[in-house]
């Protein structure tokens, strides 16, 4: 599958680097807002850059390895906590109705049967991947269908008037797909790549790394996307890639949260590299393949929280501070405007 995703027009470049040069404010002084407002007029390829219809993206989904130990909780809690979102109790819940974001919530390939649900969206592939320990998570057809849902799923966010879109995950073992794909498409040591996900202790994290090692045995190292994401990835990280990609095409301001997301967003990069300039990194994580992750991408985030949970709840919290670089290039007045004298020449 081609993806069609335009680079942002860097003709604006001159002309918006003006307009924020010319508030009424010394040259630089908001810092980062400035270069995130630049990088949003340039995705929307105007002066006056608009935020519309917010939301945040949650795909949920099962993987078999988890099943062998490689998480501190059990594989019942993915669909625990999909019905926490349903019923609003969530981190990312509360975070959405704060910021006034819209959620969507998606059964990518979760191992329990929800049936019809309001305000959940069925997408299922599977009932969870396969054990990656023992044979390749997804079959091509499964991986291609999880990434063309996604795809779609983004392309009805914009028809719906979406355009600034974050991305969260739920899924139990998710961690340890993220680490093998961040190993394979970075070439990060392994070791460099694995954190503690939910809260494994040492003796936790030294059978996931065991475990893991175990899987690069069975499957090698590919550096292909589609065949990494086949061999380790989980549905929900095929879905939330798909979305990636069919988000750029639509000129959508991406909000990136953590490690399983970035994780996601590797696959999509390495499809499609044009994805990049939309992206805009809501925060590290405590993972400490997500600083493997940012580094390989050139990323910048707008935050250090020490956040681990997932969810999205990185991207809703930054929220406020991707609308401000926008509001105050729309708002702010300029020298001129104000009758405020600017600097002058040296």
């Amino acid at each position: 599958m081609s993806y069609a995703i335009s680079e942002p027009d860097s003709a604006w470049a001159p002309r918006l680097q003006a307009r924020i040069d010319g508030k009424t404010k010394p040259i630089g002084a908001l810092g980062r807002l400035e270069r995130l407002a630049l990088q949003i007029g340039l995705i929307q390829g105007r002066l006056d850059p608009s935020l519309a219809a917010p939301h945040i993206l949650v795909c949920a989904g099962d993987h078999g390895a988890a099943r062998a130990g490689i998480s501190a909780y059990p594989q019942d809690v993915t669909w625990q906590m999909v019905e926490n979102f349903l019923a609003g109790g969530a981190a990312i819940n509360v975070f959405s109705r704060q910021m006034g974001l819209g959620l969507t919530v998606v059964d990518a390939g979760v191992a329990h049967d929800f049936g019809p649900r309001a305000g959940l969206v069925d997408a299922k592939i599977a009932p969870g991947t396969a054990n990656y320990l023992e044979a390749p998570a997804m079959s091509a057809t499964q991986r291609d269908d999880a990434l063309a849902r996604g795809r779609a799923l983004a392309h009805q966010l914009a028809e719906a008037g979406c355009n600034a879109l974050g991305f969260g995950e739920m899924g139990i073992g998710n961690t340890a797909s993220a680490s093998l794909l961040t190993h394979c498409l970075t070439g990060a040591p392994l070791a460099e790549v694995v954190g503690r996900g939910t809260g494994l202790d040492d003796a936790g994290l030294t059978r996931k790394r065991q475990l893991l090692e175990q899987a690069l045995a069975r499957g090698g190292r590919p550096t292909d996307p589609l065949t990494a994401l086949a061999e380790y990835g989980g549905f929900e990280i095929a879905m939330l890639a798909g979305a990636m990609l069919g988000a750029a095409e639509r000129r959508m301001v991406l909000l990136i949260d953590g490690f399983i997301v970035t994780a996601a967003l590797l696959v999509a990069h390495a499809l499609a590299p044009a994805v990049l300039p939309y992206c805009v990194f809501a925060h590290r994580s405590q993972e400490p393949g997500h600083q493997r992750q940012m580094a390989f991408l050139g990323a910048e985030p707008l935050m250090q929280l020490d956040l681990r949970l997932g969810e999205g709840t990185g991207a809703a919290l930054a929220w406020p501070v991707v609308a401000a670089a926008v509001n105050f290039l729309a708002e702010m007045a300029s020298f001129e405007s104000a009758g405020v004298s600017g600097a002058s020449p040296t």
